[in-house]
Order: structure tokens, then C-alpha cells, then sequence
């Protein structure tokens, strides 16, 4: 009988991709105890899920995490992200951010710094470790994996789209089984033809069909390429079989000529357009975030985007409630405004997967045609790029000020130290009281995690003073100080902490 290690912490992840990492990150930065577990015992050097999107890219630089993710960055010209890859670019200049264009970055690059700062921030990490069991009640839960046995306050379940530990718990997964079948590819070609792209450049470009397969041929650098291919005729194959060089050699061949020569397989896997969300993100003491809690098709570069701000927004409340500071209702504010998001998520690629069948029916090409001239239009194109960057979510915060649940754009402040930008204000994940007025009173009392900063901005933020919560989103806003005095602990103490 296996002698079962004890272990006792406030949080157990399962899990250690980008979503859990991203989690483990903001707890550990929180000062919460926090053990990841996962199945894995190194991790897999797969490009995978290698795009930021631009509300993705502001959160990981208000933690700092940005900056050594740029290093590793696929170097390639600013491309605008897509929808359905259809040949019109997606604008996000109109929504005033820094970083206008998706990041090209390999998912193992992205979880090696994810891992390296949560781990430094305090987070455990152990690797080779399978969750088995989960038993939850009203003070905690309990987890087992291989020969450890964790009890802990609360378990985050980050643990993919054939999540174990939702699995244990017997929650269903609702939705639409796939009815595709691809493959992903990271390859090295010895030889190519003139119809392999030279360098990375809009999906439309990267996308073609020949023999019978559809195929994006991405380069990565050197003779390295990202390959996505599957059969243009419909069917969910077997998602257990194996993947083998004549298969990808085919597709190769069928789509890029036969003078386009495999050289290596650095690593595969198979892939569906299965649309699943659960139906709540919140099962007593254990939370689901990133594609434990929801699938789509893998159009728009959607996935790795938002399992990371699923993270963003439970990070902070998940700690609140792990050291009893949280407001009622604050960690189930969690699902009330991340399952939304997601099931817009899957309503979206939805819709991409019809514009981008690879051989669409007469009225599908009409659609794409008229599709196509939408996109042209400057309030469509900004809509849509929005929807895919995540720019534009609004979050239904209570509160009669306008900006109350946008983001707050990455504005340029001068305060007593000098000058600087307003992303900087949450490296240590705090909320951010910013006062641009002075209505903000002298004397006011505060309470911890919540750092009150006076300043200027040559921009109009739309408001005298902010209360920023610690993923970027505005909880309440003031005009004048009489609004101030009449709102701003009440909204203190109902959206962010105890006051």
C-alpha cells in the first residue's frame, strides 16, 4: 500500500499551463500559500497556443510579465489579429492601447516565464504529479495525486479541456462534440518549395488547400514552422491516434508540393472544433478556469487569451477570500462575470468556424463576400477587434458612472516621483485608488491593498478619480468630491476588500 506524503497549503492548482501558472502568479504575489500540481514531468516545447492578444499583453505588463515574454517573441512585422482569417487586418488602434497587435510567442516560452515569477514569488510547483482524487466540504478540500495527499482551502482546476479533476466531480461539460479533426505540428523542413511563406504575415496569407487537406504554414525562424492542417472533408476522427511522419507528410505534400521535404517532427498533437462550457465556474471550494471550463474552436487566437484572464480575475478575488478580507458574493463574482465573457468566446468562433469552412457552400462564399466588405468598415472593423483582442470588455459592475467596468487604458501620469505610466501602478497587484483631481480627501483612511496615488494626466480619462481593481477594470469613478465622499468606501468595501 502506497504510504500517502501529507501536505497542508491555502491553495492546490491543477495544472501548470498558462492559465494556472498565470493564477499560481497572482496568488503568490498576494502572499497565498500555493501549490501547482501537474501530470506532466517537463514540459512539452510546443508552440501550442503562441499568440497574446492586446488586453492579454496589458495585463501581463501591469505585473511586470511582459517585458521578458518580448525577448522570446517571434520576430515578425506588426500584423493585425483576424476574424475567421479573412483577408481584412482587425484594427486596434481605436481602442487606445499600447499594444495595438497580437504577440507571437511559443506557449512553452510563455508558461517558462510564467513559471520562473510564480515560483520566485513563493508558488510550488510539482511536476509529475497526476490529481486522483479531489474531496471537498465546507472548511476545505482535499487532493490527491500519486503519493501526495494536499488539504487546502480552495482548489483551482486549470487542468485543460479533459479536465481530471471536473471528471471527479462528475460536472458535465454541455455543449457541441467536434465535427473536425486537425493536426499541430511544430516541423522542421530540409527543403521547400516556392509555396511555402518566407515569413509570418496575416493568417489569410498562411492559410491553403490542395489534395484534399487545408493547411496554415507558419514560420518560426530558421527551418522551423508551426503546422496546422486537417481533411477539407468533414469528420471527427480518432482523437487517440496516433500521429505519424507519412501523415504529415502527406498534408505537406497535398498542400506545398512534393518538393516541400520533412525534415523532423519536433512534437504533434490532435485537435477538434468542440464548443463546451460548464455551467458554473464554481463547485463549493474548487474554481475552473481556462479550458477546464471551456473549449471552442481555435479561431482568432482566442484559447491561451482568455484562460490568462480568467486567471486575472480570479487571482485577486480567490486571494481575498483565502485570507477572509473578501466582500459577500466577491469569489462568486467570479463566474457571474467570466462565464459570460466565455460563452461570447464560443458564440464568436461559433460563427468563424461557418466563414472559414474550407469549402464553403455557395451561400457561405456570399457570406464571406459580404463579410469581407463589413470588415472594411471602420465601425465593424473596431467592433470585431474589440471583441477578439479583448479591448472592449465591459464588466456589469454596479455603479452610475459611465466608466464604471471598463478597462482603464495605459495612460501617461506625472505624480510627486516624477513621471510614469499607469500600468506600473499594479505590480504589486493592489487595487489603485487615482485621484486627477485632488477630490480625493487628505485624511482619508484606507485600508490595505488599495494604494491611493495623486496625479496628472495630460490625457482625459473621463473622470477626476478611479478605483482601479487589480486586473485593470474600474469598480467606481467621481466627477466631483462630493460624489467621492457619498461613494467611494461603499464601493471599497463592496467590490474589492473589508474595509
Amino acid at each position: 500500500m502506497k504510504v500517502l506524503t501529507e501536505s497542508t497549503t491555502e491553495v492546490v492548482i491543477a495544472g501548470a499551463g498558462p492559465t494556472g501558472l498565470t493564477l499560481a502568479y497572482e496568488l503568490a504575489l498576494a502572499g497565498v500559500e500555493t501549490l501547482v500540481l501537474e501530470k506532466l514531468p517537463r514540459r512539452i516545447e510546443q508552440v501550442k497556443g503562441g499568440g497574446i492578444q492586446p488586453r492579454t499583453a496589458e495585463l501581463l505588463e501591469s505585473r511586470g510579465l511582459l517585458e521578458p515574454l518580448l525577448h522570446r517573441a517571434t520576430p515578425r512585422d506588426p500584423v493585425g489579429g483576424h476574424f475567421a482569417a479573412l483577408p481584412v487586418p482587425l484594427d486596434c488602434t481605436p481602442w487606445h492601447t499600447r499594444h495595438p497587435f497580437p504577440i507571437a510567442i511559443p506557449q512553452w516560452e510563455i508558461e517558462e516565464v510564467l513559471e520562473e515569477r510564480a515560483t520566485a514569488a513563493g508558488a510550488r510547483v510539482l511536476r509529475g504529479t497526476a490529481v486522483s482524487g479531489v474531496e471537498s466540504d465546507s472548511d476545505g478540500v482535499v487532493v490527491t495525486a500519486d503519493g501526495l495527499r494536499a488539504r487546502a482551502r480552495y482548489l483551482a482546476a486549470c487542468d485543460g479541456g479533459h479536465s481530471t479533476v471536473r471528471k471527479l466531480l462528475g460536472l458535465p461539460f454541455p455543449g457541441r462534440p467536434g465535427t473536425r479533426q486537425a493536426v499541430l505540428a511544430d516541423i522542421r523542413l530540409s527543403a521547400v518549395s516556392s509555396l511555402v511563406p518566407q515569413q509570418a504575415g496575416p493568417m489569410s496569407t498562411l492559410t491553403r488547400q490542395g489534395g484534399g487537406y487545408w493547411a496554415v504554414l507558419a514560420p518560426l525562424g530558421g527551418d522551423r514552422y508551426r503546422f496546422t492542417f486537417g481533411p477539407t472533408a468533414r469528420g471527427a476522427g480518432q482523437a487517440d491516434t496516433p500521429i505519424t511522419h507519412e501523415e504529415i507528410t502527406t498534408a505537406l505534400g497535398a498542400v506545398y508540393g512534393h518538393e516541400t521535404t520533412l525534415g523532423a517532427v519536433d512534437n504533434s498533437s490532435r485537435f477538434t472544433d468542440a464548443t463546451r462550457q460548464l455551467e458554473h465556474y464554481r463547485a463549493g471550494r474548487v474554481l475552473f478556469a481556462g479550458d477546464a471550463a471551456h473549449i471552442h474552436p481555435p479561431l482568432g487566437g482566442q484559447g491561451l487569451n482568455l484562460g490568462i484572464q480568467d486567471a486575472f480575475n480570479l487571482g485577486w478575488k480567490l486571494a481575498a477570500a483565502v485570507q477572509d478580507r473578501a466582500p459577500d458574493g466577491l469569489l462568486d463574482s467570479y463566474h457571474a462575470e467570466r462565464h459570460p465573457v466565455g460563452a461570447q468566446v464560443l458564440h464568436h468562433t461559433s460563427a468563424q468556424r461557418v466563414l472559414a469552412e474550407p469549402h464553403p457552400s455557395e451561400d457561405v462564399a456570399a457570406l464571406r463576400d459580404i463579410f469581407i466588405d463589413l470588415l472594411r468598415l471602420p465601425d465593424t472593423n473596431r467592433h470585431l477587434a474589440g471583441l477578439i483582442s479583448g479591448l472592449s470588455l465591459r464588466h456589469p459592475l454596479s455603479g452610475d458612472h459611465p466608466l464604471t467596468g471598463h478597462r482603464v487604458p495605459d495612460a501617461d501620469l506625472v505624480t510627486k516621483a516624477g513621471s510614469t505610466r499607469l500600468s506600473t501602478l499594479f505590480g504589486s497587484g493592489h487595487a489603485v485608488l487615482l485621484d486627477l483631481a485632488g477630490i480625493v480627501p487628505a485624511d482619508l483612511r484606507l485600508p490595505p491593498r488599495v494604494d491611493l496615488v495623486r496625479a496628472t494626466c495630460a490625457d482625459e480619462l473621463g473622470a477626476a478619480a478611479l478605483l482601479v481593481r487589480p486586473d485593470g477594470y474600474i469598480c467606481w469613478a467621481a466627477d466631483t468630491s462630493a460624489d467621492c465622499g457619498k461613494t467611494l468606501l461603499r464601493a471599497i468595501a463592496g467590490d474589492l476588500t473589508k474595509v
